[in-house]
């Protein structure tokens, strides 16, 4: 995205919070095509998204964050290069309340992985008040076996100050000069 503007994307699988947390921060009202469920989705939630949520962060200065979010299902994966082409970074949301949470993370983090090595990523984990295991630790473990260096973070998607921390690790983990 050309000037001031910047775009980063939210991942992760169905029910990590990925159209929360873009709700929780935007400055507009959020962009969401979500449908009703017809799969197994429908035992986790009402309603999933089919094809993006779109928020916006005024930064101020003239400088704005696009918000993208993807859809958490693998058969609407099309999508996926779509909105990350022209990203700063990408915001991996991993529910640890799911059965597999490294499982989720390794399918994300291969069907990213062009983008990740380009660019950056953050790992933020929700749900931990469901499920406190895994660890965090545990989460820099996995991602050391994909070669990975990432900072991970126990995030809850509602809360405006965890998610402004998420993005604000990533602009750090592109530009260190940033918190100077």
């Amino acid at each position: 995205m050309p000037g001031n503007n910047h775009k980063i994307i939210f991942t992760g699988p169905v029910g990590a919070g990925k159209t929360t947390a873009i709700s929780t921060i935007s400055d507009i009202t959020v962009l969401k095509t979500d449908e009703s469920a017809q799969d197994m989705t429908k035992k986790r939630k009402q309603t999933t998204t089919v094809a993006l949520d779109y928020g916006l962060l005024k930064l101020g200065q003239g400088e704005r964050i696009h918000l993208y979010g993807t859809p958490g299902q693998e058969r609407f994966n099309f999508m996926w290069d779509i909105l990350t082409n022209g990203g700063l970074g990408l915001i991996l949301l991993l529910d640890n309340s799911r059965p597999t949470p490294f499982k989720d993370m390794s399918f994300f983090i291969n069907s990213f992985h062009d983008f990740i090595f380009d660019n950056k990523v953050v790992i933020g984990v929700t749900h931990m008040e469901y499920n406190e295991a895994p660890k965090i630790k545990e989460y820099h473990q996995q991602l050391h076996k994909h070669g990975i260096k990432a900072p991970v973070l126990e995030v809850d998607a509602r809360e405006k100050n965890d998610i402004e921390t998420l993005i604000k690790t990533l602009l750090y983990s592109l530009d260190p000069w940033l918190g100077k």
